[in-house]
């Protein structure tokens, strides 16, 4: 039995993601500021020393024999110098004699190979630092030599000081105990604000889920909130979709209602029929006609049903290669007529639907125009734009040079619920059905004279698409 694993929700993904991002920013900033405190301390370090060594070169002397004397003893520049192991240790060596400080009285420093040559001043380190047989410690060492002129010549002495990193450790440990508990308040106080952020941006979303689910439980009837610019096109596109299908829904019942309103008629004339079957010739023509009467209700209402519905996205559909096909058909049927159809069609026109949907609106229009024209026929295509549109709209115009329609049968055509076959003579034919089309697209028709051809003229308007 397989488990399905919950995704993480949104807000969840993105406080782990800050979380993870929070956690290695202040990680990183805590080791550049720990490194950064840890050379500030080697640099103060190496300033003291260096001060260290002004006085050890004001303090030191050479006898009349040349041999090296320092003065004060007690007057050195830090009182560790004079304690035994304290990790401040002296040590000055010249080619007349060498010095150690009293801190390293029971051990000697190491001697260099570079005693007695002239050379910047060095820090250098951290080093270990021997200070006993079995023993050593991590130090620094500083490194200064100056030249003395003596009674038997000039003298250089090199002057060596030694400092324990425990000093350095102290400073450091003491510095990352309040770094870190620092950088730990600060992380918990912008994991809070975080938090906060994240709920407040996320809201919208929120309100969207809520929104759905109570459109699910039927308290609402569409989104109706203002959303963020992002949200905004899928709330649009979720409404598009709750109007297509209500309207799809509603053209569905008015469909079955219709059938069943045609259907009582023929029915009615069966069951009158049989009550009075006297003439069983007379009675079986009568059944054959109100069941082919009934058959035809039957397609033409599912014809209806078929072509109600559509596709909300549906490929764009170009226009003229399909005018151009049902032009060629009703030039075959009415060539005795000898009626043109001329083209004024916008290469960019598209039809934004099913292809059944054009070739009924097309179909229907021009199949009338031929009908009814003496000679010409116009169809007038080209898109229509909206500056926030996502597809434009279509204008289709099909006009001809007939007789036209009187105005006072012009809202008989455009009635609303009138079946096919109650329509007004000619000019009715499938208007129910295209009548229809353009409503499910948000379209319009409207019905007048043309001024170019005097004839009728239909207009289409279906609208862009948000």
């Amino acid at each position: 039995m397989t488990s399905m694993r919950r995704a993480l929700s949104l807000h969840a993904r993105q406080l782990i993601a800050a979380s993870l991002g929070l956690i290695a920013f202040l990680g990183l900033t805590g080791v550049a500021l720990d490194q950064a405190f840890r050379s500030t301390l080697v640099d103060t370090m190496e300033m003291r020393m260096a001060r260290y060594a002004d006085v050890f070169w004001n303090e030191l002397e050479f006898d009349r024999k040349g041999r090296l004397i320092v003065k004060d003893i007690d007057n050195l520049p830090d009182a560790r110098f004079n304690n035994y192991r304290s990790g401040l240790y002296a040590q000055i060596q010249t080619a007349r004699g060498d010095w150690q400080s009293e801190s390293v009285a029971l051990f000697s420093l190491p001697e260099l190979p570079d005693a007695g040559k002239v050379q910047a001043p060095e820090l250098s380190g951290p080093l270990q630092l021997p200070v006993g047989e079995d023993s050593s410690i991590g130090a620094y060492r500083y490194t200064a030599t100056a030249e003395f002129e003596t009674r038997k010549g000039p003298v250089v002495a090199t002057l060596r000081i030694y400092e324990g990193e425990q000093e350095i450790f102290r400073q450091v440990a003491g510095f990352r105990r309040s770094l870190w508990a620092y950088l730990g308040i600060a992380g918990a106080l912008l994991t809070l604000v975080q938090v906060f952020i994240l709920r407040w941006s996320l809201q919208p979303l929120r309100g969207l889920e809520h929104e759905l689910s109570a459109l699910q439980e039927g308290r609402v009837q569409r989104l109706g909130r203002q959303y963020p610019t992002e949200l905004h096109p899928i709330a649009n596109s979720i409404n598009a979709l709750i109007d297509s299908e209500r309207g799809n829904l509603e053209l569905s019942r008015n469909t079955l209602a219709d059938l069943a309103h045609s259907l009582k008629t023929p029915l009615a004339v069966l069951q009158s029929q049989l009550e009075n079957h006297a003439d069983p010739d007379r009675f079986r023509e009568e059944v054959y006609g109100q069941i082919q009467r009934m058959n035809d209700i039957v397609s033409y209402q599912l014809s209806r049903a078929a072509r109600s519905g559509h596709a909300l996205y549906s490929a764009p559909i170009g226009i003229l290669p399909h005018a151009e096909s049902i032009v060629s058909s009703l030039e075959k049927i009415y060539r005795s007529k000898g009626v043109l159809c001329e083209f004024e069609i916008d290469p960019k026109s598209q039809f934004s639907g099913e292809l059944g949907d054009l070739q009924e609106l097309l179909g229907n229009f021009l199949e009338n125009a031929f009908k009814w024209a003496r000679q010409r026929v116009l169809l007038t295509v080209r898109p229509l734009y909206e500056p926030a549109a996502k597809r434009p709209g279509l204008f289709l115009c099909i006009e001809d040079d007939g007789a036209g329609i009187a105005p006072e049968d012009i809202s008989k055509i455009l009635q609303r619920g009138v079946r096919g076959d109650e329509r007004v003579q000619g000019h009715g034919i499938g208007m129910a059905i295209v009548q229809d089309i353009i409503q499910s697209y948000g379209g319009q028709l409207a019905v007048d004279r043309s001024a170019e051809l005097g004839g009728a003229r239909f207009t289409i308007t279906l609208p862009c698409l948000s």
